[in-house]
C-alpha cells in the first residue's frame, strides 16, 4: 500500500471540513476579489498537485520516511498544524482580517511543504512550492480589498 498515503488522506479531509464549512454558510466568503488569473491558475495547479501528492505516492518520486521517528515527527507535527488551523477558523470564521487570511493559507502551505520533505515527496514538494506563494499572496491581496 505504498501508493496511498491514508494519514496524508486524513489531512486533508480535516483541513477541507472548515472550508467547506464556510463556502455552504458564507455564500460570498470565497470571492475573489483581487482577479489576477494567472495566478490563480498556477495556485490551483499548486493546490490539486499537493491535494493529489498527499494522499497519492508515485514511486521513484516518493521515498517515504528516513524512520519510524521521521514517521512519528510527521504525524504529531502536522496534527498540530491542521488543530492550529481549524481553531483559526473556529475564532475567525465571521471575521475577514488580513491574520485570517495569513494563518489559513500558511498553514497549509507549511502542511504541504513540511510533508514533503518528511516523506521525501518530490513532487509533494514541487507543488507545494508551486502553491504556497501564490495561495499567501491571493489571501493576502483577498483580505486586503
Amino acid at each position: 500500500m505504498e501508493w496511498i498515503n491514508i494519514f496524508g488522506a486524513v489531512f486533508i479531509t480535516v483541513i477541507m471540513v472548515p472550508n467547506i464549512i464556510y463556502a455552504l454558510k458564507c455564500k460570498d466568503g470565497f470571492e475573489n476579489k483581487w482577479n489576477n488569473r494567472g495566478v490563480e491558475i498556477i495556485e490551483q495547479i499548486g493546490r490539486f498537485g499537493c491535494f493529489g501528492f498527499m494522499i497519492i505516492n508515485i514511486p521513484g518520486t516518493w521515498f517515504g520516511w528516513w524512520s519510524d521517528e521521521a514517521f512519528a515527527v510527521y504525524l504529531i507535527v502536522n496534527s498540530v498544524l491542521i488543530i492550529t488551523y481549524c481553531v483559526i477558523w473556529i475564532i475567525c470564521f465571521r471575521k475577514n482580517t488580513i491574520f485570517r487570511a495569513l494563518a489559513l493559507s500558511v498553514i497549509p502551505s507549511v502542511i504541504f511543504m513540511f510533508s514533503g520533505i518528511m516523506s521525501r515527496s518530490v513532487l509533494l514538494i514541487v507543488a507545494s512550492l508551486i502553491f504556497a506563494p501564490t495561495h499567501i499572496l491571493i489571501s493576502y491581496k483577498n483580505a486586503k480589498c
